[in-house]
């Protein structure tokens, strides 16, 4: 049974195998091409976010096994502090089975609790799997973003998207 809960430094490896996971795969669905920070660095990563109250991570969890992530960050600037940056990765042999809405559902969650009113990510413009979950969440297209990200030794355009968080009620 998956349950969503909040990623520990004990994650740190599995979340690691994740990113490097889904990272080689052939859609290049995330930055990293294939690799990730180091375990240390992530499970360093891990502790410093239980202690933040404006970060996140959050795991999809299968009896021991990550399934997925998701990462959320407020923006430090005084003016957008009520906007706060989402990342989210799914294992390939997960998607499609509604791991994606529950993880965005917890993202509510702790959005309404942190004062936080919209949520933004990037995506590729390729990753229509992706657009899609977003889109059918509330997710709306704010921008595109050309050449926006260096990955794997090119330039890679983003779309912006984002949800305005409704009040709790």
């Amino acid at each position: 049974m998956i349950r969503v809960r909040r990623a520990g430094p004990g994650d740190a490896a599995a979340l690691v195998a994740l990113a490097e996971e889904v990272g080689r795969e052939d859609g290049r669905w995330i930055l990293a091409a294939d690799t990730w920070r180091s375990v240390s660095d992530e499970r360093r990563y891990l502790r410093t976010v239980q202690r933040h109250p404006d970060a996140a991570v959050f795991v999809a969890d299968d009896d021991g096994r990550i399934a997925a992530r998701l990462s959320l960050s407020r923006d430090p600037h005084p003016s957008s502090r009520h906007v706060a940056d989402l990342g989210l990765m799914v294992a390939e042999q997960y998607r499609r089975k509604g791991i994606g809405m529950m993880l965005l559902e917890e993202a509510v969650g702790w959005a309404r609790v942190s004062g936080i009113r919209k949520l933004e990510l990037h995506v590729f413009p390729w990753n229509e799997p992706a657009i899609g979950l977003y889109q059918s969440f509330g997710f709306e297209r704010e921008g595109y973003r050309k050449k926006h990200y260096a990955r794997a030794g090119e330039y890679v355009d983003a779309i912006l998207m984002a949800y305005s968080v409704p009040p709790a009620g």
